[in-house]
């Protein structure tokens, strides 16, 4: 596998893995409970600032 597949894959791989990390924290949020610290750190977010009113 040349250097430059692998480069992709790790794109997919990361995007892949922000998708979801989003998608986890928005059901999380609108079901009233708060999102896991690994999703809001995939996100970029930094678990000690999360602060949201359930």
């Amino acid at each position: 596998m040349s250097s430059q597949s692998k480069n992709r894959l790790g794109f997919f791989r990361e995007a892949f893995a922000v998708l979801g990390a989003a998608a986890a924290a928005s059901a999380a949020v609108d079901t009233h409970r708060r999102p896991k610290d690994r999703d809001l750190r995939t996100l970029g977010i930094d678990p000690k600032d999360f602060t949201a009113r359930f």
